[in-house]
């Protein structure tokens, strides 16, 4: 992600002091969130899609800054200072998995994941930094990742590099939720039903499979109908509907537009006919140019007679250059 570049992005990554000059620590901690079961997004129905365990609940930038709070608080009143400090989770430029690493919660694994040798990585990370000494904890150096591969033979877009870093344009995570355009053709099939964030190269991870049985903190426990959202009705969500459903959620990050392109994407994966009716009410009547076009694709891609005559259909009476290039796309 072009942004990290920045110089002056990574000298304040690089040294926490540009943050905060009188830091004298960082204090990591690791929340816990839900493990989800089984190994693979395919075990799901066709028609449900499949969204990342750490947004099952409420949004973790909302939980876990005032918990960082109550910790300085803490330290305050054990040392009986008043401390500068700055937090941050996922935030802030500082490079939280190697602060992590150093703190001793973990190693970084070759899916770029911190992992604890007796937890997994299912937590989220927040950090203060503090112009407190604090003792430091020994830093995690050992790797236990050794020669297993099994994240980066599972990622379906392969974008699980070689020397420990991702390339976040392959990344169904990115696709989802950072990706503000439309995803590129050749990645869609790729992406099977996730319409939010990704957790495969964690689900297949030995680590989790053997050791992953923290129970979620309280606040990140599963809303209903997150884990496993009806894609039909998913794509019917207007945007009064939307807002109300995620509020308070991390799926309010790509916004309305966004996930609705990623449920058509996963319906068009599902390549079910049931999926083909609600497809082409988008097809005709969204507002949204973004989702229009996916739900051409989608479309498309669950084929038929149908299908193609309400392609053609649509294409009489379509305006946006990015649409009418999708529906040609999709009939062809």
């Amino acid at each position: 992600m072009g942004y990290l570049a920045r110089e002056r992005s990574l000298e304040r990554r690089g040294d926490p002091r540009r943050i905060l000059p009188e830091a004298q620590s960082v204090l990591v901690a690791a929340l816990p969130y839900p493990v989800p079961a089984g190994a693979q997004p395919e075990e799901t129905s066709q028609t449900r899609g499949q969204v990342a365990a750490y947004a099952w609940g409420v949004d973790y930038h909302n939980i876990i800054p005032q918990r960082l709070q109550a910790l300085a608080a803490f330290i305050e009143d054990r040392t009986g200072k008043l401390a500068r400090q700055r937090h941050y989770t996922d935030t802030g430029p500082i490079l939280e998995r190697d602060l992590a690493q150093r703190a001793g919660l973990g190693w970084i694994g070759k899916n770029t994941c911190l992992i604890h040798p007796r937890y997994g990585s299912y937590f989220l990370l927040g950090e203060i930094l503090l112009d407190i000494e604090l003792e430091p904890d020994e830093p995690e150096v050992t790797d236990y990742c050794g020669s297993c591969r099994r994240c980066i033979d599972a990622c379906p877009t392969q974008c699980i590099l070689p020397d420990r870093t991702i390339d976040a344009g392959r990344c169904i995570s990115y696709l989802t939720i950072e990706h503000k355009g439309s995803i590129p053709h050749e990645l869609r099939p790729q992406m099977g039903n996730w319409v939010f964030g990704c957790d495969i190269c964690q689900m297949v991870c030995p680590w989790n499979i053997r050791f992953a049985s923290l129970p979620p903190d309280p606040a990140l426990v599963p809303h209903p109908g997150i884990e496993h959202p009806d894609l039909i009705r998913e794509l019917k969500l207007s945007p009064g509907e939307f807002n109300h459903k995620f509020r308070g959620s991390p799926i309010q990050r790509p916004h309305r537009r966004g996930y609705l392109r990623n449920v058509a994407i996963a319906m068009g994966n599902s390549r079910d006919p049931a999926c083909l009716p609600a497809l082409l009410e988008v097809l005709h009547h969204e507002s949204e140019p973004l989702v229009r076009g996916h739900a051409a694709w989608a479309a498309g891609q669950i084929g038929g007679v149908k299908a193609r005559r309400e392609l053609e259909k649509a294409l009489s009476g379509e305006t946006d250059p990015s649409v009418i290039s999708e529906i040609h796309s999709a009939i062809r």
